[in-house]
């Protein structure tokens, strides 16, 4: 058996899944910054995070194909100041969100050091097609197939009628 998640034969379409369960699973390893990820509504999601000692222009969200992206990158002010302890580090950061199709982003906003991004998630509307069968040709009302074999000489169909 494949690793695959989505191997059956019954799951088609599904190899992109695959592929953003791959790179959550990579983004998941940096734990910087610190986050929440709530529930307000059934229809809405809020990514909570902790920015402390960064302003509204040192923040970046962007939205790249399904990917909520949300980079930090703090100016170093420090020039002409002496520390004699650096525990707050002027440290950059890439967190990045697969998002589900459909999910579209509300808007940010920030609050004692807390970025606050909302998102919606509408409620898909239950879609019923009836696909209709319909008689297809018969056998005989097909045309038998032309084989075009390089260096031969092109062959005529003839279609021959029983009588019975």
């Amino acid at each position: 058996m494949s690793g695959r998640v989505f191997g059956s034969p019954m799951f088609l379409g599904f190899d992109h899944l695959e592929q953003m369960l791959e790179r959550a699973s990579k983004n998941a390893s940096d734990g910087y910054p610190p986050y929440n990820i709530e529930q307000v509504s059934p229809t809405t999601l809020r990514i909570t995070l902790a920015v402390a000692g960064f302003m509204m222009e040192d923040l970046h969200i962007t939205q790249e194909d399904n990917q909520l992206v949300i980079r930090g990158r703090q100016n170093d002010d420090g020039q002409g100041r002496v520390f004699l302890h650096r525990g707050i580090a002027a440290r950059q950061f890439q967190k990045a969100f697969v998002m589900a199709e459909g999910i579209e982003i509300g808007g940010a906003w920030m609050d004692n050091g807390l970025l606050h991004i909302e998102l919606h998630r509408p409620q898909p509307e239950v879609r019923v097609r009836k696909i209709e069968i319909t008689k297809g040709p018969s056998i005989r009302d097909r045309a038998a197939p032309v084989v075009d074999v390089p260096g031969m000489r092109k062959q005529h169909v003839v279609r021959v009628i029983d009588d019975e």
